[in-house]
């Protein structure tokens, strides 16, 4: 297929023509506003039925002089055997006939799921590279796509580049066939061969762009950069397949270029959680670069059909929206491993990042040996993200059938360790069971890999949560942390580790730099909130608290978070308010705790009352620190002693109640010294 590419004198000629059947005018109206919204000049009549010879020559001058036409394809233009706009598509493909095929003019749209290999259109249009946008929808990158081929500046390349924009339905017809993966090592491009290349090319440790990109790229702005010079973050990649039933396949492709680049010594990658944020949106890419505090994004979309996947990635300059790098795949399915593989080196050669120092074994070690546990693990990784009981219970099945058909597959068997670990921690199974069996699939994945820091962050939360074992948990969250300095995860480990000895500062310090590494992540903010609430530092804590609910307003436990900061600020109105909102089991403690400082005894009995009879099994610790709130110490030692025979998964944060504002009650009593001292706590 050819993919057209503007010259400068077809993208100077005007503006863009907009061609429609008339049933098709709302949205038509919507691309037009959406492109006259960006700046962008179009030519949109909304009379067809008008006629006339003076209406007919308008039109064809029109044609004539437009920079770009764009056909609006449908069910309803297929319909029609017969429509003025059948003859401006002639117009446009005569005019079309007598330019060089290195030159953009037509682009044609389908606001439908029309099949481009049955739409009724002229021939020329099946020539050309063609975007759905649904219903006339239209993203910021077709609109970025629009304004590249209307700009001077634009590059002329050869007809055989594709330049598709990502997060836009792409319809082709014809595919480039490659190899699939398979047991055969021939078959696989791993990632250290890839960047070896990379590094005989470049050795300049710095971002900067080759001659042929910066030709290809406009002016920079002015602006000041985002964040740090080598910062990146992959946005999530969009679903473009004809079904739309491809997106743990294009959630999948963005996560491993994503712990591909992460590899990559010196360079700062957004964690996934940050990046995915932005799933399902349209944002400013200016925005994003500044939220997530990087200078560089990576955009890409994904059309799979039977055994082929056509993939598009670009990265763009966060500071002004600029292209500098955009490429499509055109492999089988099977070969999604080595077009990650690409699309990471393709990036490396595009900053000129370094890459001295990577593991030469890591994609080895992660690559899949068999097609179809590749696409479990997909599958599974998809699932998990629902985060609840039946998608961590989809998740697990999933990743057990990927190890089942491929028993060596590192990911499949860290990701099945991260769900049992999830089902563990999130009380759904009783806590020997869960966390035994999360013990032994990080011991598999060390088998598998001894360098996997998953699995050492892994063994390091059963250890806190559930063994009690301080310091094994801080040995394996310091490995963890060694083998992968910049994850986001692994430094979120070790601080939950000094935070449950009370190591305020270390604690804190390492949420913060989890935070820099994946800044929309909530449970960081709220585990910072925790450790500012904890040492007095109350509006830094609401601050976090807020944060917090402004990145995942239903995040569990958030609104009863910023509740007892507020009552610990004397605000017992508005720490109320926050605590009706909460939907979670914290809601229970809140109310408890809240009605009380109210003076409202009846209501935080019945509040007590229904929160004992709801969660006895699951939150026994919590139900201990609400009568010791009320100070019925008696009761809640008791209830703190069936916690401990529980193996109640939350008592890892049992110390810092010494130094809680509402739980001070308990700080006093020689009981909590010995139940410290059975923790293996220090004092």
């Amino acid at each position: 297929m050819r993919a057209e590419t503007a010259s400068p004198a077809a993208r100077a000629a005007g503006p863009v023509f907009l061609s429609y059947a008339s049933q098709d005018a709302d949205a038509a109206r919507r691309i037009c506003d959406a492109l006259r919204a960006a700046g962008i000049e179009v030519w949109f009549d909304q009379s067809e039925l008008r006629g006339g010879d003076a209406w007919d020559r308008q039109i064809r001058k029109q044609i004539h002089d437009c920079a770009l036409f764009v056909p609006v394809i449908s069910a309803h233009s297929d319909a029609r055997h017969e429509g003025y706009f059948r003859r401006e598509w002639r117009l446009a493909v005569e005019r079309a006939g007598d330019m060089s095929e290195r030159i953009a003019f037509l682009v044609p749209v389908v606001i439908d799921d029309t099949s481009d290999s049955r739409a009724d259109v002229p021939d020329r249009f099946r020539q050309v590279q063609w975007t759905r946008l649904p219903g006339g929808e239209t993203p910021r990158p077709f609109i970025e796509h629009v304004r590249r081929l209307l700009s001077p500046e634009a590059p002329t390349t050869r007809a055989t580049t594709t330049t598709a924009p990502s997060g836009l339905t792409t319809a082709e017809t014809s595919r480039k066939p490659v190899p699939r993966p398979s047991a055969s090592k021939l078959a696989l491009w791993t990632m250290s061969a890839v960047l070896a290349v990379a590094v005989s090319y470049f050795v300049v440790d710095n971002f900067w762009l080759s001659k042929r990109t910066a030709a290809a790229t406009a002016p920079a702005a002015s602006a000041s950069p985002t964040g740090p010079e080598k910062s990146i973050a992959v946005l999530p990649f969009i679903d473009l397949s004809e079904k739309h039933d491809q997106e743990y396949f294009a959630d999948g492709m963005a996560e491993e270029v994503i712990e591909l680049l992460a590899r990559l010594p010196g360079l700062k990658v957004i964690g996934r959680t940050s990046s995915f944020q932005f799933k399902g949106k349209n944002p400013d890419l200016r925005a994003v670069g500044s939220t997530l505090g990087v200078n560089y994004l990576v955009e890409g979309s994904v059309r799979k059909s039977g055994d082929q996947v056509r993939v598009t990635a670009q990265l763009i300059t966060a500071r002004d929206g600029s292209h500098l790098w955009s490429e499509t795949y055109d492999e089988p399915v099977g070969d999604a491993l080595k077009i990650q593989d690409q699309i990471a080196a393709n990036l490396v050669r595009a900053l000129q990042v370094s890459v001295g120092g990577a593991d030469a074994g890591y994609a080895e070690r992660r690559t899949f040996k068999s097609i179809e546990a590749y696409d479990l693990f997909l599958r599974g990784v998809h699932a998990s993200d629902r985060y609840d009981k039946e998608g961590f219970e989809s998740a697990a099945a999933y990743f057990q059938q990927a190890l089942d058909l491929d028993p060596t597959s590192v990911p499949a068997a860290e990701w099945l360790a991260v769900t049992h670990q999830n089902i563990a921690a999130w009380g759904y199974v009783d806590p020997t069971d869960g966390f035994e069996r999360t013990r032994h699939s990080a011991q598999r994945v060390l088998a598998l890999d001894p360098k996997s820091s998953l699995a050492y962050s892994i063994l390091a939360g059963v250890h806190y949560q559930y063994d009690w074992d301080w310091g094994a948990a801080e040995r394996d969250a310091k490995e963890a942390l060694r083998l992968e300095p910049h994850d986001a995860g692994n430094n979120g480990t070790l601080g939950d580790v000094y935070r449950s000895l009370g190591r305020w500062d270390e604690s804190a310090h390492l949420y913060e730099t989890a935070i820099s590494f994946d800044p929309l992540d909530p449970i960081w903010h709220s585990h910072l909130r925790r450790v500012r609430y904890l040492t007095g530092r109350l509006r830094e804590a609401e601050v976090e608290a807020r944060k917090v609910l402004q990145i995942s307003p239903t995040y569990d436990g958030g609104h009863s978070a910023l509740g007892f900061v507020l009552l610990a600020q004397g605000r017992l109105d508005d720490a109320l308010g926050e605590m009706r909102q909460e939907s979670g089991e914290d809601r229970g403690l809140g109310l408890v705790v809240v009605y009380r400082a109210l003076g409202r005894r009846a209501d935080s009995d019945a509040a007590l009352a229904r929160f004992r009879r709801e969660h006895a099994q699951d939150a026994a610790k919590d139900i201990a620190l609400a009568y010791g709130y009320r100070e019925e110490l008696d009761k809640a030692f008791a209830w703190l002693e069936r916690a401990y025979r529980q193996k109640d998964s939350d008592l890892w944060n049992i110390k810092p109640v010494q130094v809680d504002p509402l739980m001070k009650t308990f700080a006093g009593d020689p009981r909590f010294t010995a139940f410290l001292r059975k923790m293996n706590l220090p004092e």
